[in-house]
């Protein structure tokens, strides 16, 4: 075996013992700084993404405890909550164990662990997926079937529309507002269907 070789092997395993470390430890490598440095995966910290999500629509929190719907939001978000193999009710059930509305990080990986046993799934599967999901709120939307819009086309076409809904748009298909829902009173004077409103000579 050449050097090279030798030296390449050596550098692929040194890199795939950190990476086992990091799923063990929940855990990314940091940079010299102090932040997390970025690999192919994307992984957040598992305690910064711990951070992130126990602030997620809670100002005032600290990041140290996290509530079930926090939980609850970053499972979904991972994919860990499928709606099959586990739902949020085995995430309430085995959350509420803790007998504590809020937990740290301490105490959520036992819920993570208790959870995993219980559902038969790997822990570090778990994890793996709770650090490589990005940041609070970051989801990926389905494009909208051509179908779906289709349907929505159909329904927002003011021209289809019949009866008393008609009257609410004017010919362009732009709203009325308020005259195209109510019998406005005319209050000019005139006579309801007079032709020549406001043709009368002032100067008389």
């Amino acid at each position: 075996m050449s050097e090279d070789s030798q030296t390449r092997d050596a550098v692929e395993q040194v890199t795939q013992d950190i990476k086992d470390v990091k799923l063990e430890n929940g855990t990314a490598p940091r940079a010299s700084n102090g932040t997390p440095t970025k690999n192919e995966d994307n992984v957040i910290p598992f305690k910064d993404a711990f951070k992130l999500f126990s602030k997620f629509g809670d100002p005032k929190s600290d990041g140290k405890l996290i509530t079930l719907s926090q939980s609850d939001k970053w499972m979904k978000q991972a994919k860990v909550i499928d709606g099959k193999k586990i739902t949020t009710t085995d995430t309430a059930i085995h959350f509420k164990k803790l007998k504590s509305l809020k937990v740290g990080i301490d105490d959520y990986q036992k819920f993570l662990d208790d959870l995993a046993k219980s559902k038969k799934v790997e822990l570090e599967d778990i994890k793996r997926k709770l650090t490589t999901c990005g940041q609070p709120g970051i989801t990926t939307h389905l494009p909208k079937s051509p179908a779906a819009a289709a349907a929505v086309d159909r329904l927002t076409d003011t021209s289809k529309y019949t009866g008393s809904h008609k009257q609410r748009f004017d010919n362009t298909g732009k709203g009325k507002g308020i005259a195209g829902r109510k019998e406005l009173v005319d209050a000019s004077g005139y006579v309801t269907g007079y032709q020549h409103k406001d043709t009368y000579d002032k100067s008389h």
